[in-house]
């Protein structure tokens, strides 16, 4: 695109902001690369970082593109509904991988979550995931390099490759030099600096049109109408914005990709498992859930100012896409200064989700891939080389894969595709597993093989015309919903035929077996009430409830 309307009137200081902005994030990166002795260091922060830090870190790597570009172009396309993908689409999912998943995935040690499969299985459904999930975390890098580079490029007026360079050597930098401990931390500053960016807009974007009653009454004469301010209104058919019926939107989206997503994509469990005891290791995503059942309010609100203040927004191409929502927001409302905080933290967004998708790359291709498969013991510090090689070439493949974003008009409906693929039957073969002590080896491997193989022919027979959805977000909806049931069916029809795993084999990685300590390495002051998992978990789902129902 030409991006010529986008084009920001940034000066010094606005571009002084970003300088000190980049300049922090690669000191960031060096000072913790003065903590780095093992492996355990480089991939997981040696396990001994806070809660609040890696509860933090664990919200800001979801904060990328898809959350920031992606949820103000849905909210600009489908309104209010929008919030499923935070109030039933994330947080109980969170809230579960706190209080029931983690005993598992802390307590047994592992170092990522195809590790776990080996464990619980075997190792060909050990490298099928950790296949699968490199895959897929360097096509998900490539969408969030992507959009930072045609933001860079429609903003800034830098060319294409030059936003793309820029972008990806700041992260490659950090990663490479701090490990896993240079992202988290990179990523609580990028937390700060994203808000910081995100709440002028909402804030001079409502004053614009007369305070949330103004918007209101605008979005009823938008062509979303009343059913744009509504979240559950007309779900009993597929006759809403989102075009999804109640039952793909509580069981799709709230079951099978929300749980598929946050229970078992090591980019954010990873950030669990680098923290110091069990006990912050249960709170770090129920800590996560809090920020999260706020951010509609920077993201979904805006969506809905770009869908009352820019006229023609939704046009097929050109600089009118969904997607551009909010750069063309801070190109109408923003002042200089605060302009060069707006840009500084939508770039912030953008660098922490590429580095969760990398530093979850990193680690898995090291760990699961080239120690298990091609050099066993070897020293820490070949791994840790290793781990610095694959930085590498997670970012240059993501440079290739940020292109194949480019296809797509709003990247949302990407990376849900995306998920549907490779998270849905992913969260079926490890829930099944972890609570179906009886399941086998071999039923788990065919199960996650035919689910993955299922969510990938039905986006294939949508994309040809074979079968027919309302929109691209429910053919995800359903699509992972197929993937799980088609897991489940071939567990259930296999795992008779086959011989289990004994029990002891499955101590501490299966529920009913016992092994797991959940008072493990707790310090003492973990062990207060109000830091209980289960009662900041219960609260944050309840606040999920409560936030519905002005907009039932």
């Amino acid at each position: 695109m030409d991006g010529g309307g986008l084009r920001l009137n940034m000066n010094a200081l606005d571009y002084t902001l970003l300088g000190l902005y980049f300049v922090t994030v690669l000191g960031v990166g060096f000072a913790a690369r003065r903590a780095i002795r093992t492996s355990v260091d480089f991939f997981l922060s040696g396990r001994s970082l806070p809660a609040w830090v890696t509860g933090l870190a664990f919200v800001s790597a979801n904060l990328g593109a898809l959350e920031i570009i992606g949820m103000a172009a849905n909210g600009a396309q489908y309104g209010i509904m929008t919030v499923h993908y935070y109030w039933i689409g994330a947080v109980p999912a969170m809230v579960f991988l706190g209080i029931v998943m983690m005993p598992f995935y802390y307590g047994s040690k592992v170092r990522s979550v195809p590790e776990y499969l080996r464990l619980r299985f075997n190792r060909p459904t050990h490298l099928l995931n950790a296949l699968s999930f490199a895959i897929a975390q360097v096509l998900i890098a490539g969408v969030n390099l992507y959009a930072l580079a045609l933001i860079m490029q429609a903003l800034l007026g830098w060319p294409l490759w030059v936003a793309i360079i820029i972008g990806a050597a700041i992260v490659l930098v950090y990663i490479t030099i701090g490990g896993l401990s240079g992202a988290i931390y990179n990523e609580v500053l990028q937390f700060f600096v994203i808000l910081a960016g995100l709440i002028p807009i909402t804030v001079i974007g409502l004053v614009k049109v007369g305070g949330v009653s103004g918007l209101m009454d605008a979005v009823r004469e938008s062509r979303l109408g009343e059913a744009g301010l509504h979240a559950w209104q007309d779900t009993g058919s597929t006759a809403n914005p989102l075009g999804a019926h109640w039952f793909g939107i509580v069981f799709g989206l709230g079951f099978v990709l929300s749980f598929g997503y946050w229970t078992t994509n090591f980019a954010e469990v990873q950030r669990a498992l680098s923290a110091k005891n069990m006990s912050a290791a249960r709170r770090t995503p129920i800590i996560a859930a809090y920020p999260k059942l706020l951010i509609p309010a920077v993201t979904v609100i805006p969506g809905l100012i770009a869908l009352i203040t820019v006229k023609g927004l939704g046009a097929d191409q050109g600089d009118l896409v969904y997607n551009n929502a909010i750069p063309l927001l801070m190109r109408d409302l923003l002042p200089n200064g605060v302009l060069g905080v707006a840009v500084t933290g939508l770039v912030a967004s953008f660098m922490a989700g590429m580095a969760a998708n990398v530093s979850g790359f990193n680690t898995v291709f090291t760990y699961d891939i080239w120690q298990a498969y091609v050099r066993r013991d070897r020293s820490d510090e070949y791994y840790i080389r290793i781990g610095r090689y694959a930085t590498v070439a997670a970012v240059v493949i993501g440079i290739g894969t940020a292109f194949i974003a480019a296809g797509f008009s709003n990247i949302m409906n990407y990376i849900q595709a995306l998920f549907s693929v490779f998270n849905a039957p992913l969260f079926g073969t490890f829930i099944i597993g972890m609570f179906w002590k009886r399941m086998t080896a071999l039923a788990g491997f065919w199960s996650l093989l035919s689910g993955t193989v299922v969510a990938i022919g039905t986006y294939l027979l949508y994309k040809g015309g074979v079968i027919h959805f309302n929109s691209d977000l429910e053919e995800s909806f359903w699509g992972a919903g197929l993937a799980f049931a088609t897991v489940a069916v071939v567990a259930a029809i296999i795992t008779p035929l086959t011989a289990p795993k004994r029990d002891e084999d499955l101590r501490g990685l299966v529920y009913g077996t016992g092994g797991i300590d959940l008072k493990a390495d707790v310090l003492a002051g973990d062990q207060a009430w109000y830091r209980s998992p289960v009662l900041l978990g219960v609260i944050a789902v309840a606040l999920a409830i409560v936030f519905y129902i002005p907009v039932f």
